[in-house]
């Protein structure tokens, strides 16, 4: 029975992954990994940087800031997938239900905004080392970090109660394995045009926003590389950006596919979008430590370190 105040139900009902609810467990299993990795990864990452006072400088700030939404952004989605995959732990409430999207939203901004203001970093530290320190100063690290996050949280604070004044019909079932804003309004009766205007104007307007700035600073970076007197000198330049080309390239790469799938993908299969939806929550966030990990050697150094000690 389906209880409901004068607007919307007390609960919806997340069914996972329809049409696959037989191999749930199995896929499961590889969700359950990349969320481990991702969270004790990103810990890691913080853990170093916290640690190692030669990681004390602007760009591992940002990755710092960059690991924490990493862990925020996956632990609001995951907990609760793996509760449906494993105990049929369907139902989840209607407040609980808008936190989740306030968070997917705003936390996902920030992350964009990060990865911007790391590209911003390797654009001053290639194209105007000497002042570096000036610019990036730690007062102004924090100011970067403070907006960013500040961007993320003001532009999606009114996404809940917007969702929370719409009128909801006689359904509280989700077809996705956790509260995708685009499955939750196709619950409301009337009109719900402009909410879905706002989510996805504000959301692709901050998303391109981010992303030009950033292939822009990439591009000067790569000007400035082979200009450089040496091809070794360019190299070594143009190799301190390559962690961060990688990730951006994923983060991009799902978000886009998502996205459109929204806008125009209605042929698509639903197993395909959900699918989609879920590697663009997890995938980002697994990636970052390993790929920070393995390719900035400052970081690899002190882990290979600590697991040496910790052998000895």
């Amino acid at each position: 029975m389906l209880l409901m105040n004068d607007s919307h139900p007390f609960v919806f009902i997340l069914l996972g992954i329809p049409g696959l609810e037989d191999v749930q467990c199995w896929i499961s299993i590889p969700f359950c990994c990349m969320y481990i990795i991702a969270f004790f990864g990103n810990i890691v990452i913080l853990l170093i940087i916290r640690s190692e006072k030669s990681l004390h400088e602007p760009m591992f700030f940002f990755l710092s800031m960059l690991s924490i939404t990493d862990m925020v952004l996956s632990s609001s989605t995951l907990p609760k997938m793996l509760g449906i995959f494993w105990f049929n732990l369907r139902e989840i409430c209607f407040e609980a239900c808008l936190t989740q999207m306030f968070i997917i939203h705003s936390f996902t901004a920030m992350e964009s905004g990060f990865f911007l203001a790391m590209a911003f970093d390797r654009f001053v530290a290639i194209c105007n080392p000497l002042r570096h320190s000036f610019i990036l100063c730690r007062k102004n690290v924090l100011v970067v970090g403070i907006s960013v996050v500040f961007r993320g949280l003001v532009f999606f604070f009114p996404h809940p109660f917007i969702v929370r004044s719409l009128i909801f019909c006689q359904n509280n079932i989700i077809p996705h394995t956790y509260c995708e804003f685009m499955a939750v309004i196709k619950l409301t009766c009337g009109d719900s045009s402009m909410t879905k205007s706002y989510s996805l104007t504000v959301a692709s307007l901050m998303g391109v926003f981010d992303l030009l700035l950033t292939i822009t600073s990439y591009a000067f970076i790569l000007h400035t590389a082979l200009k450089l007197p040496t091809k070794q000198a360019g190299l070594k330049a143009l190799s301190t950006c390559t962690s961060h080309i990688l990730v951006i390239l994923v983060f991009y790469t799902t978000a886009t596919f998502t996205f459109v799938t929204h806008r125009f993908g209605h042929n698509i299969q639903p197993q395909i979008h959900i699918s989609i939806a879920n590697i663009y929550l997890l995938v980002p966030p697994m990636l970052n430590p390993l790929i920070y990990g393995v390719r900035t050697k400052k970081i690899r150094q002190r882990i290979v370190h600590v697991f040496y000690s910790a052998g000895v």
